[in-house]
Formats: C-alpha cells, sequence, structure tokens
C-alpha cells in the first residue's frame, strides 16, 4: 500500500477531532471521524446513534467474557468491529488519509504506511475544552472525561490487547494542552 495515513488516537477534551482536521485540510487529504458512522452504519444496517455509542466503547458485560452474550457467537460490537476494520483497510487502499480514533493504529499497523499519533492533555485544559466547545455543564466535566475515557482505553484493550495511550503504541504523543493545537497540526504535517 503506498498511500500515507495519520491515524490520530486521543483524550476526550484534548482536540485530537480539531487537530486530525486540520491536519487533512492543510494536506488537502480526507479527514475521517464522525463521517466514519456514516459509512459503518451503511454497510453495517445498524443505526448511526448505536454506531457512535457502541463501536468505540466496550460494554462492560464485554468485559466479562465468562458472561457475555458472546459465549453465544459474535455479539453487535464484534460485528460492528468486523466492519469497521473493513472500512478503515478500504479506506487507507484508496487514498491518503487522516482516521481519527476506531482504532485505526492498531488495524493499520501492518497494512498501511502510518504516522500513529496520541493526543492527551491535563485535566484542566480538557474540562475547559469540553465546556466551550460541547456546551458540557461546569460542574461536571472532569467526571465526564474520566468517563469516556475509561470506556475508550476498554474498548481499545479489549479489541488489540494493547494499552491506549501508552507512548509505545505511537510514533508520537503530543499535549495539546501546553504545546497547543496548531503546534500539534503543525509537528504532525511536518512529519507526514
Amino acid at each position: 500500500m503506498k498511500n500515507r495515513i495519520v491515524t490520530i488516537s486521543r483524550e476526550f477534551g484534548s482536540g485530537g477531532h480539531i487537530i486530525g482536521k486540520k491536519v487533512a485540510e492543510n494536506l488537502e487529504i480526507p479527514c475521517y471521524d464522525s463521517e466514519l458512522i456514516e459509512k459503518i452504519a451503511q454497510e453495517s444496517g445498524f443505526a448511526p446513534s448505536f454506531i457512535q455509542e457502541a463501536g468505540e466503547y466496550a460494554s462492560d458485560e464485554s468485559m466479562i467474557p465468562a458472561f457475555s452474550a458472546r459465549a453465544l457467537g459474535p455479539t453487535a460490537q464484534d460485528l460492528l468491529w468486523r466492519v469497521q476494520q473493513k472500512i478503515i483497510i478500504g479506506l487507507a487502499e484508496k487514498h491518503p488519509c487522516v482516521i481519527v480514533g476506531r482504532c485505526a493504529d492498531y488495524i493499520l499497523r501492518e497494512k498501511a504506511e502510518c504516522l500513529r499519533v496520541f493526543i492527551h492533555a491535563n485535566m484542566e485544559y480538557r474540562a475547559k475544552r469540553i465546556v466551550e466547545t460541547y456546551g458540557e455543564q461546569p460542574e461536571t466535566p472532569e467526571q465526564r472525561i474520566r468517563d469516556k475515557d475509561k470506556r475508550r482505553a476498554a474498548y481499545y484493550c479489549f479489541y488489540t490487547e494493547m494499552k491506549w495511550g501508552y507512548a509505545q503504541n505511537y510514533h508520537i504523543c503530543l499535549e495539546s494542552g501546553v504545546i497547543g493545537i496548531d503546534a500539534c497540526v503543525n509537528v504532525i504535517q511536518r512529519l507526514y
């Protein structure tokens, strides 16, 4: 595969989505983030709302295999994982692009030339960002961040058997709260 791909994994509120969009815009290549949900919905037949919730988070049930529905065969999440893999690999085969989230770094690890990026920031920065960007209530953003990151980490670990956010899984880890969104974009572009 000749296409160069940027995969961006990110902590909730760190700006990974906007960084991915800006990198793609500056490089004049497509960025897939929420766009993946539509593609997965078309391919799988699942509702986009279900995919958004289940497609990036492991259910509590899936973390306890002995008691899970998995004993009876693949779960809806397993089917989504397979469709997600197929779509991400297909996009990487078509053209250079930026893919945000959805374990793309793992899915493409042996299938494409990837620059694997992890975006993180301290809690104070992320809490402020989600209040300003997503309209989160100012009294509870830290708990929402912890919950969302915990679920992302569980999903990543469940399907990849690797630790989410662990520096050795990525080429670069950038602290957006310290160096800023635009500096993150510039670093990724230079490395591309």
